[in-house]
């Protein structure tokens, strides 16, 4: 008899993992509180990498996770990746060495570029540094269209997705999580995976677990459309570019702290102006839209893959690299649930880890 899943959440890494699922034969359920595909994923920058800032454990993951995305890409129709390279020099100059160092040690194709071959990438930029960093792996995807391309894929398995279903709590029974509560009543299951974002940790204390996160606010702007300009993802200081396949330049930075959410509208008149200065070609193109999301992330700021307090009938994946590492984690979370087969490369990342509970 096939296990009867419900996946909390229709983002990306709700529906990797409700792909995977469906595809091992599971009968899988997919409950969205908001519209199908959820609320963070919208407002993602979409860059598939293993960059900076990642002990070795998170990059061996993230680089599994890219080379999952082919596979996922060679078999799941209306499912694109742009393999476009990214350039890096958003580092003071000797992190950045340390960085290109370290990187080249643990495996990663990363490649030392002139100013001549940063143009010769990238020539519609206006200024660049003497060298930077070119990583050839890496790629960038339509986020939401991503999504619905894994959610359909589940579907036509099988897979139902109820969106605007909001579940109220998480239902227990005889010791084991058992389902979830909605408006309506309560919906059963054999196992149910908390995949919710921001809300993650409010359905889990439903059931006295605690995990510890943060979810901060991140700003993108979306130019209007316009020709071709960049080929494919920028990293400078300040600033990250990528484009469109409709040719709207998405452009994010941190703010230096400053909170999107009071002020989105002048950073993101700020931010348009200095994508118009450093692109040569986008001056006037002017500012379509702009997003605010917020980024699911344990307390460490990596990943919470697996049982909390090894409770039954209940599995976690919250994790802000959600782009990136969606088809690595939707395909580990499937063994385990269905198998017991827990792959070594997410033992480090279990939710009960020190610091997080």
């Amino acid at each position: 008899m096939p296990k009867r899943v419900i996946v909390i959440g229709s983002g990306i890494i709700g529906a990797s993992i409700a792909y995977h699922l469906a595809k091992a034969g599971a009968r899988v359920t997919v409950m969205e509180a908001d519209a199908r595909g959820g609320l963070a994923t919208r407002a993602s920058w979409a860059w598939i990498n293993a960059s900076w800032g990642n002990p070795e454990p998170y990059f061996r993951l993230r680089r599994r996770s890219i080379a999952e995305w082919r596979r996922l890409a060679a078999e799941v129709a209306g499912l694109h990746v742009n393999w476009c390279g990214g350039l890096i020099w958003d580092l003071p100059p000797d992190e950045l060495e340390a960085y290109a160092e370290e990187r080249a040690r643990w495996g990663q194709p990363i490649r030392r570029v002139s100013r001549a071959e940063i143009l010769a990438i990238e020539p519609s930029l206006t200024e660049v540094p003497d060298h930077a960093y070119h990583v050839a792996e890496e790629g960038m995807l339509e986020p939401l269209a991503t999504t619905q391309a894994l959610l359909d894929a589940a579907t036509a398995l099988g897979a139902e997705v109820l969106a605007r279903t909001p579940v109220r709590w998480l239902v227990e029974a005889h010791g084991r999580v058992s389902g979830v509560m909605i408006e309506e009543g309560v919906i059963h299951a054999d196992e149910t995976i908390v995949a919710a974002g921001a809300v993650s940790a409010e359905l889990l204390d439903s059931v006295g677990i605690r995990l510890r996160m943060t979810a901060p606010a991140g700003l993108l702007t979306h130019s209007k459309p316009t020709r071709p300009l960049l080929n494919g993802l920028v990293m400078t200081p300040g600033l990250h570019l990528r484009q469109t396949p409709e040719g709207r330049i998405v452009a994010g930075t941190d703010f230096a702290g400053a909170g999107p959410v009071d002020n989105a509208e002048a950073l993101a008149q700020e931010l348009q102006s200095r994508v118009e200065v450093l692109v040569t070609g986008a001056k006037g193109i002017g500012l379509d839209y702009h997003t605010v999301g917020y980024r699911p992330t344990p307390a460490d700021g990596l990943s919470a893959i697996g049982r909390p307090q090894a409770r039954a009938g209940l599995y976690a994946v919250v994790t802000h690299s959600g782009v990136t590492l969606a088809p690595a984690l939707g395909l580990f979370a499937a063994a385990e649930i269905l198998g017991g087969q827990r792959d070594p490369l997410i033992a480090p990342f279990a939710p009960d880890r020190t610091g997080l509970t």
